[in-house]
């Protein structure tokens, strides 16, 4: 059962949904998944799909939601790495990249640039001392520094929580003494860009997420007058009063933020 929620001050003109915990979970669809995003696109909501997901390359991504019967176009998919590509080009920088091998294709035919940046994503086991040394090595020469996302935390495979990218992102400021420029959730420009595809303004969007902190937290602090965080992928107990802003409300799963958001459109 939901949770009291706040309710939304302007009309609802658009969703952003994250993948990973609220449309699947692992290789395995969260019930209703598909049928729930059909209500949505029915009742004639703009919908864009944003993920911090940085191990797996769009197209892929694209045929994984195929595969479960969701349908989605290239241009309503967002993930950091078309932000990457537009910094990198826009700053005139080369990519020192620390990211995970089923990645490095969103990468390729990027110009050579004067600079050099280090970019850094879930790894996974290429996290290692030879690679975090000589991320750390061009920072300290001060290369610029971009981390994909600095999630804490995602749901693995085996059902339990992994080591996302957030933590050796930490170590690298920690060991730089810079931070990072994030350019996936939760930052303000990654949730912008999104509602810019559509024409909507944030004020009148909608977030679902199941991570409190870069879902909610995020869309919340970027103006969206809704965010509703689902208790499917990495949801635990307690997580809704964990980070602030708090969600507008807590629901179940994406069927459930379906029925929410068509109940208050």
């Amino acid at each position: 059962m939901a949770t009291p929620a706040r309710h939304p001050s302007a009309m609802i003109n658009g969703v952003l949904l994250d993948l990973s915990g609220v449309l699947y979970d692992g290789g395995s669809p969260i019930q209703q998944a598909a049928a729930s995003v059909r209500r949505l696109r029915d009742a004639g909501l703009p919908l864009r799909f944003v993920s911090n997901t940085t191990r797996s390359a769009k197209s892929e991504i694209l045929v994984r939601l195929g595969r479960l019967g969701i349908k989605v176009g290239a241009d309503e998919l967002f993930t950091p790495v078309q932000a990457a590509r537009d910094w990198l080009k826009t700053h005139d920088c080369s990519a020192h990249l620390l990211i995970h091998p089923e990645l490095e294709p969103d990468f390729r035919d990027l110009p050579s640039g004067s600079g050099i940046a280090v970019v850094i994503g879930d790894a996974a086991d290429a996290f290692d001392y030879a690679s975090l040394n000589a991320a750390f090595r061009l920072l300290s020469d001060g290369a610029a520094f971009l981390a994909l996302a600095d999630n804490r935390v995602f749901k693995d495979a085996d059902g339990k929580l992994s080591l996302d990218a957030g933590p050796f992102v930490r170590a690298l400021e920690f060991a730089c003494g810079r931070k990072a420029t994030v350019l996936g959730k939760p930052a303000r420009e990654f949730f912008l860009s999104a509602l810019a595809s559509m024409d909507c303004p944030p004020g009148a969007a909608v977030m679902v997420g199941d991570d409190a902190e870069s879902d909610v937290a995020g869309a919340m602090r970027a103006g969206f007058s809704v965010a509703l965080l689902v208790r499917t992928g990495k949801y635990r107990d307690g997580d809704e009063t964990r980070f602030e802003p708090q969600p507008t409300g807590v629901v179940e799963d994406i069927a459930a933020a379906a029925d929410w958001i068509l109940a208050h459109r």
